[in-house]
């Protein structure tokens, strides 16, 4: 972790609103509090959740929450229950004990107690506080506001169906100009996978557009028996179409959040864990085999989010109400998995702690063999596609320390809405954090396309444990990479015959699957192809991620893809014609080089000590390389220049990628930069380039 975030970040209106509490009676006010009585108690109200507060008593070894009902006049209506029990590994500031007591219908009436206990020895309750809970959000007589879930109608009793689902997110877009609702895909059954799009005053209008603000994505839904996550975005997504509250606006004003509610809509329908066919979709963000985890991945990279959260249930009552994970496999490259940690450690800790969420590591206590480094679980596949982001897992029953949830509808309560703090929260980090998470997700991707250090193909970074009792005191198991699954020597690119890019896939539903070739392109890989034979770059963004599904060491694989390693290193004087598929590693070419038509170059940590010319070639990836003279690519197939410094102008035209746009990104160029007629037009993947001259055309923005 890089550091521990301070809690400065202020909590809006919209999330917690502080009640004044009943006052004590004269009397009260006059004795003295017995030894050892919890005194000093507040409730402050938030959504769907009362925050508790005392003074700590010395000695305590837990302490008992009490909830009664009551009605206007304060006169108990229904009988006094112990709703929570505080245990000291809750949260990291021990001084300040706090439950998030959610276990209710809002709107309605209690009276809270709170007691210590030494041991098994009861002390006595402190003097009750009364108040009225926050009613769900949005005013029932304004438009849109009064949108409600199947859910909350119900009052937890029922979870919103497919069909409420998609005619309350259709009743948002159509009554928010912040929102618009897209169809990503569909699922087996054909059920649509929608996304809300949501900015302010309105969202961009294009995928590329949405990505240059920098959005944040939630994925709601991926096992369709875990649903709590999913209830809490519908009613987030109410509260950032319609709410006025300056939070929000200036949340929307810097950014874009795509939430997609339900990935997998069979399985929510059917109530299973995975889809249709079975698929646990958690176990196919890599591979993707299945139409919703296709859909999902085309998402992230036409959208390209640079943060997230996937969220899920989880069945150990042992556990935290909030457990949450950074991406740790061992590809991830380092700035992504500490800013995420950062995020979780940093920010969820302290913020829970002041709100009464018990955050913690996956697993907390007892968690077993969870959290480990599969690239195919989405939290590992964002952070490999250089996404800062955290699983979230509701506890899924109340355990011993949320003693009323045997009541299934307080269960429920309790997990959305502390779903519901989650999200807020993540926003709120970004929105502080905006500037440290796109350094971090630029530096992954300079440092990925370098196309340096080991390769791991199974292995997870680990979890240092916070000292105990605090969360974490129990982290999550390490998953060291065995020897046999480490390539210390990566291949410069892979190499895939015609039949392995192109051939059929029986891996999909019905026995159909699509082919290598179009997962390929829908996890947004350059590809060169020159005659029958398909190259696969590594000196591209997603590095680490290319070789699990390419190499025969892979775990879990498309294929068994050549590696072929660097062709040219060293040092070369004089010119060099490129014929076919060139690989230069930490080479030095003093003279010009020219690529042929239908010629492919390849670099990484090269110097080019002349000008660089590629007129119709099949491919031009520079990364992390230095040219000392001008750079003319034309009529090129596939083009990435990532990470590198060219001594003079630049000149991209009339290169025809088809859906796949050229790259230029985190380059300094000493000269002019010209781009036009290539089609689409060139990218920089929202890192900027350093240009000293003019910047014309298609590339004015780059």
């Amino acid at each position: 972790m890089r550091r521990q975030r301070p809690t400065l970040i202020a909590v809006s209106t919209l999330i917690t609103v502080t009640l004044t509490t009943a006052a004590p009676t004269p009397a009260n006010a006059q004795r003295a509090a017995p030894p050892d009585q919890v005194t000093a108690l507040t409730a402050h109200q938030a959504d769907g959740y009362t925050t508790l507060a005392w003074q700590p008593v010395n000695g305590a070894t837990d302490y008992q929450i009490e909830r009664t009902p009551v009605d206007t006049d304060n006169t108990p209506t229904g009988t006094p229950t112990i709703v929570g029990i505080w245990r000291p590994n809750r949260q990291i500031n021990q001084q300040a004990p706090t439950f998030a007591d959610a276990g209710y219908n809002p709107g309605d009436t209690f009276q809270w107690r709170v007691r210590a206990r030494t041991g098994t020895t009861e002390q006595p309750y402190s003097d009750p506080v009364t108040a009225t809970t926050t009613a769900p959000w949005g005013n029932p007589t304004t438009p849109g506001e009064q949108l409600r879930t199947g859910w909350e109608t119900t009052h937890a009793a029922q979870y919103t169906s497919d069909t409420d689902e998609y005619a309350y997110t259709a009743a948002i877009d159509a009554l928010s100009d912040r929102v618009r609702v897209v169809e990503l895909g569909r699922t087996v059954q054909n059920r649509p996978i929608n996304m809300l799009v949501i900015g302010y005053p309105s969202p961009a209008a294009t995928p590329e557009a949405v990505a240059a603000t920098a959005p944040v994505a939630i994925n709601c839904n991926v096992h369709g028996n875990e649903p709590g996550d999913r209830e809490a975005c519908l009613i987030m997504a109410r509260q950032l179409a319609f709410s006025t509250d300056p939070r929000i606006t200036d949340l929307l004003s810097h950014t874009t959040v795509l939430i997609v509610p339900t990935i997998n809509g069979d399985g929510r329908a059917n109530n299973t864990r995975g889809n249709s066919t079975g698929q646990d979709l958690n176990r196919d963000y890599s591979l993707i085999r299945q139409p919703e985890t296709t859909a999902y991945i085309t998402m992230v990279r036409d959208y390209r989010p640079v943060a997230g959260y996937d969220g899920h249930e989880f069945g150990n009552s042992r556990a935290g109400d909030l457990p949450m994970l950074p991406p740790r496999h061992q590809n991830v490259a380092q700035p992504i998995f500490d800013q995420s940690q950062d995020m979780i450690e940093g920010h969820m800790y302290a913020k829970g702690a002041e709100a009464g969420w018990w955050a913690c590591p996956y697993g907390c206590e007892g968690g077993g063999n969870v959290g480990l480094s599969e690239e195919t679980i989405l939290r590992n596949t964002l952070g490999l596609k250089n996404v800062t982001n955290s699983l979230l897992e509701l506890r899924s029953s109340g355990g011993q320390t949320r003693p009323d949830e045997g009541n299934t509808t307080n269960n429920r309560r309790r997990k959305t809405y502390s779903a519901l703090w989650t999200f807020h929260q993540f926003l709120d980090y970004h929105r502080a954090d905006r500037a440290d998470i796109l350094k971090a997700r630029s530096e992954a991707i300079q440092t990925q396309a370098a196309n340096t250090g080991r390769l791991v193909f199974r292995g997870s970074r680990p979890i240092p444990a916070h000292p105990a009792p605090h969360p974490g005191d129990s982290p999550p198991p390490l998953d060291a990479p065995p020897a046999d699954l480490i390539l210390d020597n990566p291949p410069c690119a892979y190499k895939l015959t015609d039949a392995q890019y192109n051939g059929p896939r029986t891996d999909g539903p019905g026995g159909v699957g699509t082919t290598v070739a179009q997962r390929i392109a829908a996890h947004g890989w350059k590809v060169i192809t020159i005659g029958d034979d398909h190259y696969v770059p590594l000196n591209q963004p997603e590095r680490g991620l290319i070789p699990l599904l390419l190499d025969g060491k892979g775990v879990e694989k498309l294929t068994d893809g050549e590696r072929v390693y660097p062709t040219l290193t060293g040092r070369r004087n004089g010119p060099l014609t490129v014929t076919g598929f060139t690989c230069a590693d930490d080479a030095t070419i003093n003279g010009p080089v020219t690529v042929r038509a239908g010629a492919a170059l390849v670099t990484t940590a090269t110097t080019i000590s002349g000008p660089l010319t590629a007129t119709r070639a099949a491919g031009i990836l520079l990364a992390d390389s230095t040219i000392n003279g001008p750079v003319r690519i034309a009529t090129t197939d596939t083009i990435s220049i990532i990470d590198a410094t060219i001594a003079g102008p630049v000149d991209l035209s009339g290169n025809t990628t088809g859906t796949d746009a050229p790259v230029l990104a985190g380059t300094t160029i000493r000269g002019p930069l010209s781009c036009t007629g290539n089609n689409p037009a060139p990218t920089n993947l929202g890192i900027a380039n350093t240009v000293h001259g003019p910047r014309t055309t298609q590339c004015a923005a780059l």
